[in-house]
């Protein structure tokens, strides 16, 4: 059993570790197609699913529409919010099954966050400037905390009702 005190201090290393690989990632290959493919081409399909007539498209990091245009950053596409819930799932003393299931569903879960915040971030920008910068700024932000943290503490709910024997020997 690891003491709280270790499990925030491999939280620490592993965070730190993450997001190191993902600053060395800036402007690589994966980065673009984590960018542009999997997220602005995901998020302009789901709005022109929603709403056909505002003729949205995906234009590398943008999403384009008459009148607007959506830009998604790095820091933007989920790593930072997902990096912390990795480092998390792999720092706490969960089963292999519950390492697994978290971090494969949990990484699902903040995609399915994140296109929500950038399809409303969208429709917010379009709507009203003030509100867009509220929704990113604050919003948006408070919103995917709570969600991943929600996350998390389903996993140990979870993992808890698993039996003591599959309980993982390994810190990560």
């Amino acid at each position: 059993m690891r003491s709280p005190a270790a499990i925030a201090g491999l939280f620490g290393l592993l965070y730190v570790c993450l997001q190191g690989l993902v600053i060395a990632g800036h402007g690589s290959a994966l980065e673009r197609w984590i960018i542009e493919d999997v997220n602005v081409r995901t998020s302009a399909a789901l709005i022109h699913w929603l709403t056909p007539q505002i003729g949205a498209v995906a234009q590398d990091n943008r999403i384009v529409a008459p009148g607007s245009t959506l830009s998604v950053r790095n820091g933007c596409e989920g790593t930072e919010i997902l990096i912390p819930m990795w480092a998390a799932l792999l720092a706490y003393p969960l089963s292999r099954a519950g390492r697994t299931v978290g971090l494969l569903s949990g990484t699902a879960w903040v995609f399915v966050l994140n296109q929500a915040r950038i399809v409303a971030l969208f429709y917010a920008f379009r709507a009203d400037p003030a509100l867009f910068g509220q929704l990113h700024g604050y919003i948006a932000p408070l919103l995917l905390i709570f969600g991943v943290l929600a996350f998390f503490l389903g996993v140990l709910q979870w993992d808890r009702r698993r039996p003591l024997s599959s309980a993982s020997p390994l810190c990560v």
